[in-house]
């Protein structure tokens, strides 16, 4: 039985050591890369992830500055799962196709981009915990991430916050133009048979939050239920005036190898008995307003 008659040494809070965090801790996520969605009870940033869905994230500039998905909802919320907004068109059972906003210039269908080759030259910060569900896990430039060495292949993780393509059955049918965010335990065994496009870095309250769908899968059942969406635009394309200013934590830091020794060991008044270990999705990967 553990004794708790000694007092545990302090473990820095997650605040204290993000206070004492160093101005060059921290990033800039590239406008091209950040996605501003406007909806009606604020503001979603999605920083995309094109070095794991390159395709996938070009066609998301493309609907993105082509406006694709300004007066669209969000149609689908299912408890523990996912927030998914996409044309509500796409709700009928079968699709009426004349009913679908146009995709414009953006492609319709792309080649499954599930996972990519293990890039030795990427930084790479890896967990000391092991998984459940790959050989390696870590961190690679602020997204959770999964190794295989055998196969030489990574993928993004689906971890709360986590974006991801929605698709049929057909592994070529995600375009980009139906998408997902994780807001409940990690599903991870969606992991290699989805594209991960990216991560919420603000406003997950404004996707999790919502009413549960209450029809199977969750959708919304009636026209009113749904969320619209005011406006989805990159950052790169509006005025500078009107671009979100916001600073993403260093995964390769040291004030984040601090945060997850933090969680892996916690020793305070209430935690008497550490942990030891700690899940890749259990991290929490830091973001602040910047000044412009």
């Amino acid at each position: 039985m553990p004794s708790f008659a000694t007092e545990p040494a302090h473990t820095p809070t997650p605040s204290e050591l993000l206070a004492a965090s160093r101005p060059d801790e921290w990033r800039r996520p590239d406008p091209r890369n950040l996605l501003q969605m406007e909806l009606p009870g604020g503001r979603v940033l999605i920083e995309l992830a094109p070095d794991y869905a390159p395709l996938h994230a070009a066609n998301l500039r493309t609907l993105a500055h082509e406006h694709y998905f300004d007066g669209l909802s969000i149609n689908r919320v299912q408890d523990n799962f996912v927030t998914q907004w996409d044309d509500p068109a796409t709700d009928a059972d079968p699709v009426d196709t004349r009913h679908l906003k146009p995709l414009g210039s953006a492609k319709a269908s792309l080649p499954p981009e599930f996972t990519r080759a293990i890039d030795p030259q990427r930084p790479w910060t890896p967990l000391p915990d092991g998984d459940v569900y790959a050989p390696q896990v870590g961190f690679d430039q602020g997204f959770p991430a999964a190794h295989d060495p055998a196969s030489g292949q990574t993928w993004l993780a689906h971890c709360y916050g986590m974006v991801g393509v929605a698709r049929d059955i057909d592994p070529q049918s995600g375009n980009g133009s139906a998408l997902y965010a994780v807001i409940g335990q990690a599903p991870r065994g969606l992991d290699r048979n989805l594209a991960v496009v990216g991560r919420v870095i603000e406003g997950m309250e404004l996707l999790s939050g919502l009413p549960r769908g209450p029809a199977p899968m969750g959708f919304y059942t009636r026209p009113e239920q749904r969320v619209p969406i005011r406006s989805l635009r990159l950052a790169a394309d509006l005025p500078e005036s009107e671009r979100a200013h916001v600073e993403v934590l260093r995964t390769d830091s040291a004030t984040f190898a601090a945060l997850v020794e933090a969680r892996r060991n916690r020793r305070d008044a209430f935690y008497r008995v550490p942990a030891g270990k700690v899940d890749l999705c259990a991290i929490a990967i830091p973001s602040r307003t910047a000044r412009p």
